[in-house]
């Protein structure tokens, strides 16, 4: 995520032909659909996780509700942000970004897995909108019978100039993919860790493969841009996302991803605050002297020294939240040792 807007914003126009910027910008683009992907499993695995502890199915998924609610609303907060300190009037207030789709898709699903009832119903239901969602994408961005819905909502649903940097289509087909493999990995519990993991390699493995050959076949939407539309690069990079889980499982089980502090670890966890923070200081007037202005290897170096900045600003953060905690416990501690005090002593 980091690498994709620091490049994007900070090389030189002159750099931008060069094979090696272009391959970085493709693996850069994962970051985003990575960021949909494992909001989707965390949707339904904490659903999971709710209900384990007691929670009825029903306010487990009005609290996943809820938290798309406030999803949404932060993506409105962002927008905000972004225009008081850069300006751009409403148009940039309505702006959609990924929050923003995130948000969507994610009441989306909630209503999937309503209507899905069973672990298998759900299945089905996530696949089929996952599928729908990335086959859909082509005639969606092309329909002249989507003209007359206003800008502010046609821009949720295909790319409009200056109003849409995400949309539902293709964008939310990763979040729906996330929250498909996420009510797998609730129902194969009986499956030891390796053995679930080992599956979701296969998978996505096997998806990615399929989807690349699948390139080389005569095409369905002959006119779509394969990096922006295609169903096939659509499944290439979810086939690789969902390979990537098991492998990230596989790395966090070495000694040394084990050991304190967990720089990866951490960014990860930060993720949201770390988006919220990054994008207004690569885009916006701060960097405004950076913009377009360094070769494609100032601009590598320069991603890595603002990489290492902004997981120095993650360490404050958790620091500051900390002592927060610490504080409260402290406070009402008087209180805990004064009831434990008072209570009758046995023996």
């Amino acid at each position: 995520m980091i690498e994709a807007h620091t490049l994007d914003s900070w090389t030189l126009v002159s750099e931008r032909s060069r094979p090696s910027y272009r391959w970085a910008i493709v693996l850069g683009g994962f970051g985003a659909p990575i960021f949909l992907f494992l909001a989707g499993i965390a949707m339904v695995l904490a659903a999971h996780a709710r209900m384990g502890r007691g929670m009825s199915e029903v306010e487990a998924r009005h609290r996943a509700a809820r938290r798309a609610w406030q999803i949404c609303g932060l993506a409105f907060l962002f927008r905000l942000q972004s225009l008081i300190i850069s300006g751009g009037g409403l148009r940039a207030f309505l702006k959609v970004d990924i929050l923003n789709i995130m948000g969507v898709t994610m009441l989306l699903t909630v209503w999937l897995w309503h209507i899905g009832r069973s672990a298998r119903g759900r299945t089905l239901a996530l696949t089929l909108a996952t599928i729908a969602v990335a086959m859909l994408t082509p005639p969606i961005r092309m329909a002249p019978w989507l003209d007359w819905l206003p800008d502010p909502v046609e821009a949720y649903i295909r790319p409009l100039l200056g109003r849409s940097t995400f949309t539902v289509f293709p964008w939310g087909g990763f979040l729906l993919a996330g929250a498909l493999a996420g009510t797998w990995i609730g129902a194969a519990r009986v499956l030891d860790e390796t053995r679930r993991n080992a599956i979701l390699l296969a998978v996505g493995a096997a998806v990615a493969v399929t989807a690349y050959a699948t390139a080389f076949l005569p095409a369905i939407y002959p006119d779509t841009n394969y990096w922006t539309s295609s169903p096939t690069f659509f499944f290439v990079r979810l086939g690789i996302i969902t390979a990537l889980v098991p492998l990230a499982y596989a790395w966090s089980r070495l000694p040394w991803a084990r050991t304190e502090p967990a720089p990866l670890r951490e960014l990860g966890m930060a993720s949201l605050f770390v988006y919220w923070i990054h994008v207004e200081m690569v885009y916006g007037v701060i960097s405004t002297p950076l913009h377009r202005a360094l070769t494609f290897e100032q601009a590598l170096v320069a991603m890595l020294v603002f990489s290492v900045f902004l997981l120095s600003l993650v360490r404050v953060k958790q620091r500051w939240s900390s002592g927060k905690v610490a504080a409260k416990s402290t406070e009402f501690a008087p209180f805990r040792a004064g009831s434990a005090s008072n209570r009758p002593q046995s023996g």
